[in-house]
C-alpha cells in the first residue's frame, strides 16, 4: 500500500475541516520539581541550565505546540524556588549558549544579579561548548567563570543583521509604497537602501548597547582589566578558554565538578547534594543531565508554526556570535 505524505495529509485536512485541529495530549508542562543528581549532605547546590540561542519567545515545536516557558520566566521561577530553600548555598550556571537578544540577555543578568543580592548566595558560572556574546554577558553576573578546555567564549559585542532588497524589488517591478510620519520612521527597512545618515543613527545605538556590555564585564570582573584593555579585546573575536584565562575573562579551566567544588568553596561548605529543577516527568540522573520539557496539552496540526523562519521583518539588536 501506498504511504501519503503527512503533509498531504495536513492539506487535505485543512480543505475539509474549518479552523484548526486540535489533538489533547494529556499532561503537558509541568511546574518545576526538584530533581537529585549526585553528592550527599543537607546542604544543596543548583545546576540552572541556560542553553541555545536565549530569546525572550516561548519555546515551540515543528506543530506550533509550546515545549517550554520562554527563558526569562523559567530562570526567574527556578530563583525564585531556590530563594525558598534554605538549604540551598550556592548555585551553578551551566551554560551553552552562542548569546541571544539584547534585552533578554539584560533582564537575565539583571535577575541573576538582584538574586545573589538578595539571598547573599554564590553563582558560579560553567561554560560548555559555546558560551560567547551574551552566553558571556550573562556569565559575568556570576561570582566566578570555569569553562571547559574546549570551551569557545569571548564575542563581546553587538549586532544587528540588515539586508536590503531594494535592488531586487527594482528588478522584478515591486515597488516599495510605504506610508510614514516621518522619513526615518522605516529606518532600516529592508524595502529601501539605508542613508548615510540612518546607518550613522543605528551605529549610535549599537554603540550605547555596546557600551553597556562593557560597563556588564567591568562589574562581573573587578580589578581584572582596566576599560581601555577590556575594549581592546572586546572587538568581537572569541577565544579559547586558554586564550580566555590568560585575559582574565574567566577564572579557571575545568568541568562541571570543578565548578561544583569552586561552588561550594565560595558558599563555605564541604559537601552539598547537586539538584536542578525540572519537568516532573523529565529524566534527571547526574549533572549533564538536558533540562527537557514535557509535550504539551494541545497539538495544532493545521496552523504549524515556523519558529524563528517566522520572526517579524526589521532589524534585531543582538548579543550573539553567529560565524
Amino acid at each position: 500500500m501506498k504511504k501519503i505524505p503527512v503533509a498531504a495529509i495536513f492539506f487535505i485536512l485543512s480543505l475539509l475541516l474549518p479552523g484548526c485541529v486540535i489533538i489533547n495530549i494529556p499532561g503537558g508542562i509541568q511546574p518545576p520539581v526538584e530533581k537529585f543528581l549526585g553528592g550527599k549532605g543537607a546542604d544543596k547546590v543548583l545546576v540552572v541550565d541556560i542553553s541555545g540561542v536565549i530569546t525572550g519567545g516561548e519555546r515551540t515545536n515543528v506543530l506550533g505546540a509550546q515545549t517550554a516557558p520562554n527563558v526569562i520566566a523559567r530562570i526567574k521561577e527556578e530563583l525564585d524556588l531556590a530563594a525558598k530553600d534554605d538549604h540551598v548555598k550556592a548555585v551553578v550556571l551551566r551554560i551553552n549558549s552562542p548569546g541571544g537578544s539584547v534585552t533578554t540577555c539584560d533582564i537575565i543578568n539583571h535577575e541573576l544579579k538582584a538574586f545573589k543580592n538578595e539571598k547573599k548566595l554564590v553563582v558560579i558560572a560553567e561554560l560548555m561548548d559555546v558560551a560567547a556574546s551574551g552566553g558571556y554577558y550573562i556569565a559575568a553576573a556570576s561570582d566566578g567563570i570555569v569553562a571547559n578546555p574546549t570551551t569557545v567564549t569571548g564575542s563581546i559585542g553587538v549586532i544587528a543583521y540588515n539586508i536590503s532588497a531594494a535592488g531586487l524589488m527594482e528588478k522584478i517591478g515591486i515597488t516599495n509604497q510605504t506610508i510614514k510620519s516621518g522619513d526615518k520612521k522605516d529606518i532600516g527597512s529592508p524595502l529601501r537602501t539605508m542613508s548615510a545618515e540612518e546607518r550613522t543613527i543605528l551605529q549610535s545605538v549599537i554603540d550605547g548597547m555596546y557600551e553597556r556590555f562593557l560597563d556588564v564585564v567591568m562589574e562581573g570582573r573587578p580589578g581584572a582589566f582596566t576599560r581601555e584593555a577590556l575594549r581592546k579585546i572586546a572587538d568581537g573575536r572569541v577565544y579559547n578558554a586558554d586564550q580566555a584565562l590568560k585575559l582574565k575573562l574567566i577564572d579557571r579551566i575545568g568541568y562541571m565538578e570543578d565548578a561544583v567544588e569552586l561552588a561550594k568553596e565560595k558558599a563555605g561548605i564541604k559537601e552539598a547534594r547537586i539538584v536542578t529543577y525540572s519537568q516532573s516527568r523529565a529524566y534527571k540522573n547526574n549533572i549533564y543531565s538536558g533540562l527537557l520539557s514535557n509535550a504539551p496539552e494541545t497539538v495544532n496540526l493545521i496552523n504549524i508554526d515556523a519558529g524563528p523562519l517566522s520572526g517579524r521583518v526589521g532589524l534585531d539588536f543582538m548579543y550573539l556570535w553567529t560565524p
